[in-house]
């Protein structure tokens, strides 16, 4: 097995040519239209294609090398070094890949800070050939699917999956994964871990004080009542950093209602969708937490770590977010030695609603990609195979807490933190009641400040739902007119 390894420090300072270089790829425009980001996030050569990707090196196809990969040239892979480390890849994957191309060098190197360290590279049509690009430093993809910098999946997901040939890498996955890293129907990322996301409360005060978990949001609104009566606060959110995680069970509960059908337009930007019925229901129904005073008191005003903490430390009992609140609050759930966190599915709006109890938001998240311009770009959708294992998919679980996107890996795994635990059998009952909305990752800035700022007014009752709506569709209608903007579609 050949490999070599390196580890890139975070940068100390951020100098005028590294702010430069970030902007080119994080979709900060420094004139009018993004001038700056046509002209300097472009790379490639005199050997382009017409496409953005220049004609990579490639073998035999065959049963054992279904992508045709070459088995004789290096593979460059860097991993962002951040939350779940990068001893996944040098202690798992990259092994696994060895055993079976022994005679490909694997150049691995870990980075903090990938824009930083890999903009420089893209401009010069000299990419690494596989990137886990996440953390803060991580690149725009919109502007990178945009500016052609990135490389068609479709390949991947068509070829045979690691473990069984019969069943192709697309049929392994969970729903909605391909979509997720998909822009105007072509595949560009693949998301790897696996977010789900719901209520979560304290187990212990459920247990003690013998309130039942609720299934609709009329018995939500009782057990608020019985939980307010003993001094504990029911809810807390995410505070002034983070309202938008209000919006979670909002759109959950409106799609429960009515159907996943409903998202459709909201992504599409069509004027009217977030006046729909179900949504302005939901609305109200969350704004009744303001109204009765069942947030934690003083919470608006919080940054989302310290409201999160409270909630661990038992001073309150539901919190909105996704999977990776068990390991963001680890401190302080170990100051609480007898708290036990678990996860609900949100509640219903009304018993007649379309979709069932069970239904969850889940996606998958933690993207990596391959550069159009990679040297070695088959090599890299072979890696991302390897990923893509049972075998693969398991030990990344058991090394990070986390589920991933591979259908039925966390099978069998021994998983000893309540929370992911009670995450993986919510998604087990969902079954294929599993929702998603794109238009955050699509349009980040009508997520954030956009819609956020305006779910926080409503979280502190200022404005009407009518008033939220109003809002709301106004951001989208700024989105939707600016020319600037790449705009997505969806078909369901």
């Amino acid at each position: 097995m050949s490999s070599s390894i390196e580890r890139t420090p975070a940068p100390a300072g951020t100098d005028r040519r590294t702010f430069l270089q970030r902007v080119a790829l994080t979709g900060v425009a420094l004139g009018p239209g993004g001038a700056f980001l046509a002209s300097c996030a472009t790379g490639g050569d005199d050997d382009d294609d017409g496409d953005g990707a220049t004609q990579a090196p490639s073998g035999d196809v065959s049963e054992d090398n279904p992508l045709g990969i070459p088995t004789d040239q290096p593979l460059q892979i860097y991993i962002f070094d951040g939350g779940f480390g990068d001893e996944y890849a040098t202690e798992l994957h990259e092994p696994m890949f060895n055993e079976r191309w022994p005679d490909i060098e694997i150049q691995h190197t870990a980075a903090v800070d990938i824009g930083a360290e890999l903009q420089p590279r893209f401009v010069a049509g000299d990419p690494p050939d596989f990137v886990n690009n996440s953390g803060d430093g991580q690149m725009d993809t919109a502007t990178l699917v945009a500016d052609g910098l990135l490389y068609d999946l479709t390949p991947l997901f068509d070829a045979p999956s690691w473990d069984d040939p019969d069943v192709t890498v697309r049929d392994s996955l969970l729903p909605g994964t391909i979509e997720r890293g998909t822009f105007n129907g072509t595949p560009y990322v693949l998301n790897y871990a696996f977010t789900v996301f719901g209520l979560w409360f304290n187990q212990t005060l459920m247990d003690e004080n013998g309130w039942p978990v609720p299934t609709t949001w009329q018995e939500m609104m009782d057990v608020c009542a019985d939980i307010a009566a003993t001094g504990i606060a029911p809810w807390v959110y995410q505070g002034v950093t983070a309202p938008r995680y209000m919006n979670w069970p909002l759109l959950s509960m409106a799609t429960k209602l009515a159907g996943p059908e409903i998202l459709v337009p909201l992504d599409n930007l069509e004027p009217g969708a977030w006046g729909h019925e179900a949504i302005r229901e939901s609305a109200a129904a969350i704004r009744q937490l303001a109204e009765n005073s069942y947030f934690l008191p003083g919470v608006e005003g919080m940054e989302f770590r310290d409201a999160q903490g409270l909630w661990a430390r038992g001073e309150a009992v539901f919190c909105p977010s996704g999977s990776w609140l068990e390991n963001e609050e680890a401190d302080a759930i170990a100051e609480n030695p007898t708290f036990q966190m678990a996860m609900m599915p949100d509640p219903l709006l009304s018993p007649d609603s379309v979709m069932p109890l069970e239904t969850v938001r889940a996606t998958a998240g933690e993207p990596y990609i391959i550069p159009a311009d990679a040297a070695n770009p088959l090599a890299a959708m072979e890696y991302m195979r390897v990923m893509l294992s049972l075998e693969g998919a398991r030990g990344f679980s058991e090394r990070v807490t986390s589920l991933t996107s591979v259908a039925g890996a966390s099978d069998g795994v021994q998983i000893d933190a309540p929370g992911l635990a009670s995450a993986q059998a919510a998604l087990q009952a969902a079954g294929d009641n599993v929702i998603n909305w794109f238009y955050p990752n699509w349009y980040p800035t009508m997520e954030n400040p956009g819609i956020d700022q305006i779910t926080g007014a409503l979280l502190r009752a200022e404005i009407t739902v009518d008033q939220w709506v109003e809002q709301c569709e106004a951001v989208a209608t700024t989105i939707r007119d600016d020319d600037s903007i790449v705009k997505q579609t969806r078909e369901s």
